[in-house]
């Protein structure tokens, strides 16, 4: 599916709804109903959803911007690679280019929530530049195997990084 240094290679574009039945690695029917959600939000220019597709066309990451969450800011959000790709610089490649959507919106921040015990997700965006902030609490419903929904709450790691605008 992917080689090895073929990262840089890989298309970033638009997810889609058309995408959603090709998102099951990425969370529950729940989770799904979420990212859908957003995607409807596209059209009022508030989100942008941008996926990494493998050369298939099929999407093997994902990152939502929302641009009116924080005044001045683009929030990246619901960010996954698939599982078995982790480590290949996918993620890396994901925020260079949800970075630059931010930046070509004009905005000057990049700001991402991530959960206080993904310190391998906190480390990626801090070695990318964005210092931590104190830790807020956030929550969204989940889906256990049998359908039930319950309220999720964790303590996340704000990571808020300034960004140049004109390019890279």
């Amino acid at each position: 599916m992917l080689e090895t240094g073929r990262v840089d290679g890989l298309r970033v574009d638009d997810l889609t709804e058309a995408d959603l039945p090709c998102l099951g690695w990425s969370g529950t029917r729940l989770h799904l109903v979420s990212v859908r959600r957003a995607l409807e939000r596209v059209r009022s220019g508030e989100v942008e959803y941008l996926a990494v597709r493998a050369p298939n066309g099929d999407p093997i990451a994902k990152v939502g911007i929302d641009r009116a969450a924080t005044p001045g800011a683009g929030t990246l959000w619901q960010m996954a690679p698939i599982q078995e790709l982790r480590g290949l610089g996918i993620g890396t490649h994901l925020i260079s280019a949800a970075e630059n959507r931010i930046r070509n919106r004009g905005l000057t921040v990049a700001k991402l929530d991530v959960e206080v015990d993904n310190p391998r997700a906190q480390t990626l965006y801090e070695r990318l530049g964005g210092p931590r902030d104190k830790p807020p609490t956030a929550s969204w419903d989940v889906e256990d195997p049998d359908g039930r929904t319950s309220l999720y709450e964790t303590e996340v790691a704000t990571l808020r990084k300034g960004l140049k605008t004109g390019g890279k």
